[in-house]
Parts: C-alpha cells; sequence; structure tokens
C-alpha cells in the first residue's frame, strides 16, 4: 500500500442512526448533495445499508472515504482482523478506506491493535489507519508503535468540551481530527447568545454556525440527521467565515463535565 495518506473531506456524516431503506436512500441522496466521507461502525449494524448507499449514489467510488469503528472488546490482534474482513464483507466494498478501534481497550496490548491495523493496511483491506477516542498520550503511542502513518482520530468536541489540548496535538502530528457529537445533542448549544449572535450576522442556522465553528478550526465534523434538508444545510457552511470574536465566544461555551459520551472501559481524559 502507498505510504502517501489521504486527504479526508472536510465535513463528513455520521450514519449511526441510518438504517434500512430510507437509511440507504437518504445516505445516497446525501453522497448527491456532497458528502464524501460516511462514518460507520460495526457497533452501529449499517454497515449493509452504507455500502448499499455508496453503490447506488452513482459516485465514483474513488471520491467516497468510507471510515469504520470496531468495538473495543474486539481490537485484539486475532479478533481486530477478523472483524475487520466481516465489516468489508457486510459494507460489500472493495475495500475499508479508514479503519479505526472504536474506543481505546487498556486491557488489550496497545501494540497488537496497531500491529494488526498495519497488517490490514498491507493486506489492502483498508487504505488507511486511525484511532476513535484516543486521548494525547494513547495517540502518542499509538504513533509510536505504528509503521503506516496514523491518519485521523476522532473524538467527542464541540462549543461546550474543550479539546484544545488534542487539537494541538493532532496538528503537531498530521492527524486529521474527525469530531463526533459536533451539534451536542440536546440543542441547548442552539440558544446560546454567542451562536445565536453569529447566525443572526451571517444569516445562516445556529447549526450551520456550530459547523463553521468546527471546520474553521480544521476539525472535520460528521453531524448525522434523518432530514434531508437539514443535512444540505449541514453541508453548506463553506461560503461564510465567523469572526474571530465569534470563534472566541463559542469556543468560551466550554465547561467541566459537558462530555456526552462514556468509554465502555473508563479512562483518564485530556479535558
Amino acid at each position: 500500500m502507498p505510504d502517501t495518506a489521504m486527504e479526508l473531506p472536510r465535513i463528513g456524516l455520521g450514519t449511526g442512526p441510518l438504517r434500512g431503506d430510507a437509511g440507504i436512500a437518504l445516505m445516497a441522496e446525501a453522497i448527491g448533495m456532497g458528502y464524501r466521507l460516511l462514518d460507520t461502525a460495526a457497533h452501529y449494524k449499517n454497515e449493509r445499508e452504507v455500502g448499499e448507499a455508496v453503490r447506488a449514489s452513482g459516485v465514483d467510488r474513488e471520491e467516497i472515504v468510507v471510515l469504520t469503528k470496531i468495538w473495543p472488546d474486539k481490537i485484539g490482534a486475532d479478533d481486530l482482523k477478523r472483524e475487520a474482513e466481516a465489516g468489508l464483507q457486510r459494507l460489500g466494498l472493495d475495500r475499508i478506506d479508514l479503519l479505526v478501534p472504536h474506543w481505546p481497550n487498556p486491557n488489550t496490548p496497545l501494540a497488537e491493535t496497531i500491529g494488526a491495523l498495519n497488517e490490514l493496511r498491507t493486506r489492502g483491506i483498508t487504505r488507511e489507519i486511525g484511532l476513535s477516542n484516543f486521548t494525547v498520550p494513547m495517540m502518542a503511542e499509538a504513533r509510536r508503535l505504528s509503521a503506516a502513518p496514523i491518519i485521523a482520530n476522532e473524538v467527542e468536541y464541540h462549543p461546550y468540551l474543550d479539546q484544545h489540548a488534542l487539537m494541538a496535538a493532532c496538528a503537531a502530528g498530521g492527524v486529521a481530527m474527525v469530531t463526533h457529537c459536533p451539534l451536542d445533542r440536546a440543542g441547548a448549544i442552539f440558544a446560546e447568545p454567542a451562536v445565536v449572535s453569529a447566525a443572526e450576522r451571517v444569516h445562516r442556522t445556529p447549526a450551520q454556525v456550530v459547523l463553521r465553528w468546527h471546520v474553521q478550526q480544521g476539525a472535520i465534523p460528521i453531524p448525522s440527521s434523518h432530514s434531508a434538508s437539514r443535512l444540505r444545510q449541514n453541508i453548506s457552511v463553506f461560503d461564510f467565515e465567523l469572526s474571530d470574536a465569534e470563534m472566541t465566544a463559542i469556543s468560551a461555551l466550554a465547561a467541566p463535565g459537558r462530555r456526552i459520551c462514556a468509554p465502555p472501559i473508563p479512562y483518564d481524559w485530556d479535558a
């Protein structure tokens, strides 16, 4: 496999809640809108639908990046290789584009996980490898152990959660920071004065403002929705800019205890 890492799209589609024929249709429509990064996982039980959507979209396969994740109880060397092959079969595609462990597992030697990911890349099961929900020290250790580039770390990030340390580490290491839960989940972020005032100035929705906040920091948000109109709004964030003051005000919303996703196996967070 080539040593040059792929360039990831600047925004992606979180496919977690999208299943069945309706999910396939909406994902295919999203690809038609311009989404080129689809985030799935064995845990979501929708890899088959993601593969069907890629084929149904009519878009050249080479333009689409499919990221899939393997649950932490299956990231030992042998299990990870089996799970990756099974995931590829469910997708029904020529390859996985980006394969990552869904969470770290302190009970599994990281060298096993990274070694298996490298082997799968060499075999062409996956084009590139990455991480998900890895802290700064964990990411540093993974990069040290890997012969191949670690091209991404998918982590929770939204204005309520300070991830500046991880963002700096990703930037320094040439690791893309893919952000799940980019809009929070409770919707409270949309009523924050810092977001509302920016939305009024640029004549966009609060969701678009928050996604633009991600993009301007170099993060790659992967929002999801059951609504085609919302998906179209979510990807329409590249023709306006937030001011430095607006970016700072939105970032200032971060506070302790605002993490949404808890790992199956607890560990120490960066923030």
